[in-house]
């Protein structure tokens, strides 16, 4: 039995996406999305909130796997972009979601 629950945990660990860290990093340290030129300062609380365009757009996020998802004042219908895993603060990346392509730096 014992084996069976050290076996489960370790289990558990590995199934755990790698992608945790990189949406960890962006929610925790924030992020700078460009598009089309323009830099979009993006502030995330822990409460599944954020706040960008100096407080002009809120809303809610989540994670779901390897995607953050979003709605906001902006959006209001849920949008989940998938982002690449093992990046970290002061990493830069490119993105794909349904509204289009966008680079991302983690502050």
């Amino acid at each position: 039995m014992r084996r069976l629950i050290i076996a489960a945990a370790a289990f558990a660990a590995l199934a755990t996406p790698a992608l945790a860290g990189t949406l960890q990093e962006v929610t925790t340290h924030g992020m700078i999305v460009t598009i089309q030129d323009m830099n979009i300062d993006v502030e995330f609380t822990p409460d599944g909130k954020f706040t960008a365009l100096d407080g002009q757009v809120t809303g809610a996020w989540r994670i779901d796997g390897d995607k953050l998802c979003t709605t906001s004042n902006a959006a209001p219908a849920e949008a989940c972009v998938a982002y690449p895993k093992d990046k970290k603060s002061g990493d830069t990346f490119d993105v794909t979601g349904d509204q289009g392509s966008a680079t991302i730096h983690i502050k």
